[in-house]
């Protein structure tokens, strides 16, 4: 079997990456006396005429954007009388898409299930995030939304889970190479304000607010609720932009190893080393298109983890040469281990100005 084709399905990848937030979905759970069940809505004409009011501008407040629209949202209703929101998570654990929002009359109690959903989900590799009001999770599949008195008419102003679909459309329309910090909400003419030592404290807990720069409303700093970092969670982790790019990146390795390379090669050193080639040209491709920095990626042989795993099987490898050790026969397993430097967006200028 020829090699050429796998190369250029990890080049197609990450082609792909680049157009991710063209293609953003939304999920939004609801609950409703009317159309119960799953829709696809992509403009606001596909909008169920008969759901309440606030629900309609739930989901037109979702498809609004920002550089981009939303590709789609997907809603599920459920009955006006449920009590929580499993029958929804169950269909969401069935779709694709890479934002969830919780119906805009959600409890505390909703938000804790979704904020344990999502961590078993991203745990299966289901690369899904959620925006919630006033979730202090501490996790970077959770962004934080917090604020209150969003005024978007002299008759309606909006508390901070009737916003949420908004957030999530916001995120969902920002390309690839742009972080929706400062992303302004036209509509919006005022908010609870908050002066810049509270925006200071509240960004670095984990919240993501609105802000008025006294000519318009727009939003904070794109973080999540990540507060806690770790050896292998760095400050990084808390950018919203980052964790959309690591996600996609785990995902694209994920799809393409399974459909080009498993079952399809035998597990020579050689055949090693091709699908070791590949990634790197997947990650030599995120480095042109600028999502990643120039020449920071680095795909190889994990000799740690293969060297583990051949003592576990009765190897001396205390007798063996590194390349003994990348060469050696290691059954069905592979062995590679990536390190990359993601490029995050300019958010942080400083210009001196001197008067002479």
């Amino acid at each position: 079997m020829g090699t050429p084709g796998i190369f250029v399905s990890f080049k197609s990848a990450a082609s792909d990456a680049l157009e991710l937030w063209e293609k953003g979905t939304l999920l939004l759970l609801l609950k409703d006396a009317k159309s119960q069940g799953s829709h696809v809505i992509t403009k606001s004409s596909d909008i169920p005429t008969d759901i309440s009011d606030d629900n309609k501008q739930y989901i037109e407040r979702a498809l609004i954007g920002y550089e981009n629209k939303p590709k789609k949202v997907l809603v599920y209703i459920d009955t006006a009388e449920s009590e929580n929101v499993n029958a929804g998570l169950a269909w969401a654990t069935t779709q694709q898409f890479d934002y969830l929002c919780a119906p805009p009359t959600v409890t505390s109690d909703e938000c804790t299930e979704i904020v344990t959903w999502i961590k078993a989900e991203r745990e299966k590799y289901h690369a899904v995030r959620a925006v919630l009001p006033n979730q202090e999770a501490d996790y970077e599949g959770i962004i934080n939304f917090t604020g209150d008195g969003i005024k978007i008419s002299a008759e309606k102003t909006c508390n901070t889970a009737e916003y949420c679909s908004r957030i999530a459309g916001i995120i969902a329309g920002t390309p690839m190479k742009m972080s929706c910090t400062f992303a302004p909400l036209a509509e919006v003419q005022d908010i609870t304000r908050l002066n810049e030592d509270e925006q200071k404290k509240t960004i670095e807990a984990g919240k993501l607010i609105l802000i008025h720069d006294g000519i318009k409303v727009k939003l904070s700093r794109g973080v999540n609720s990540l507060k806690t970092t770790s050896d292998t969670k760095g400050k990084e982790f808390k950018k919203i932009k980052i964790i959309e790019l690591i996600d996609k990146i785990q995902y694209d390795l994920r799809l393409t190893i399974a459909d080009t390379y498993i079952g399809k090669y035998e597990n020579s050193y050689d055949n090693k080393l091709v699908l070791v080639t590949a990634v790197q040209t997947y990650f030599n491709e995120l480095e042109l298109s600028g999502l990643v920095k120039e020449g920071s990626s680095v795909v190889e042989i994990d000799v740690d983890a293969q060297s583990a795993w051949l003592k576990t099987e009765g190897y001396a490898v205390e007798d063996m040469t590194e390349q003994e050790i990348k060469e050696a026969n290691t059954d069905s397993y592979v062995f590679i281990k990536v390190s990359f430097t993601p490029l995050d967006a300019i958010e942080d200028v400083n210009i001196p100005v001197t008067i002479q």
